[in-house]
């Protein structure tokens, strides 16, 4: 590896919104896979979830750059919503690879219930030739279920590296996997309780639930009567 490989972690998702899980995860995977940035990118469209629930992109990209204004290293991208159409992580990759030459080394980091939905992705085996995937907080049996999709779906060569604690394979990316410490926050619950007009507090950071606050994000909408405009 040369000196002038730039090693990025790469953290997509929903954000909606972020929370204390995403980030702290973001932490640790830096730290033990010596990377020299994180960079967030939110889905502008996210192919595979239900649109009604997830709140306007700029909210979103918004929250996430004010979780991690505090922390350097961690950055925010908005591409996704620089291009038309559903948000593919393909197409991310393929662009940094593009604005960043030879020298990217990315590693995309997500939890393993993503990546045993990774064959539903947009043109999901040629992800393993554009990064290094890092799965966080393996569960028992998770990394053999792993190596059984790899092998099956993408090349009967992928086996286990107990000194990697990755799967490796002549000619495609590993996929490491690294445990986590497990925060039992999802956005999920954050939703629903912001709904029941519950407290979120030290679920996000502060500057994440002022700007909840602020915009009335997540809110019950206001029942229009009769005779009534908004």
């Amino acid at each position: 590896m040369g000196s002038s490989t730039f090693r990025l972690g790469l953290f997509g998702g929903t954000f909606n919104p972020i929370h204390f899980g995403h980030l702290r995860a973001a932490e640790e995977i830096a730290e033990l896979m010596e990377l020299a940035e994180v960079l967030f990118i939110p889905a502008a469209q996210p192919p595979h979830k239900d649109p009604t629930p997830v709140v306007d992109f700029t909210h979103r990209f918004n929250m996430t750059q004010a979780a991690i204004k505090d922390r350097p290293g961690f950055s925010v991208s908005d591409m996704e919503a620089q291009r038309e159409g559903p948000s593919y992580t393909v197409d991310s990759l393929r662009q940094l690879h593009q604005e960043y030459g030879d020298r990217l080394d990315p590693y995309f980091i997500l939890g393993q219930e993503a990546f045993m939905e990774i064959p539903a992705w947009k043109e999901f085996k040629k992800l393993f030739d554009l990064t290094q995937i890092v799965v966080i907080n393996r569960p028992q049996n998770a990394s053999e279920k792993a190596g059984r999709l790899l092998k099956k779906m993408i090349s009967s060569k992928y086996s286990w590296d107990a000194d990697l604690k990755a799967y490796t394979c002549p000619g495609k990316k590993n996929v490491f996997y690294r445990d986590v410490t497990r925060l039992e926050i999802s956005s999920t619950n954050i939703r629903a309780r912001l709904l029941q007009g519950e407290s979120i507090r030290f679920l996000v950071p502060d500057p994440v639930r002022e700007y909840i606050e602020k915009n009335g994000l997540y809110q019950k909408p206001a029942v229009i009567g009769k005779g009534q405009t908004s």
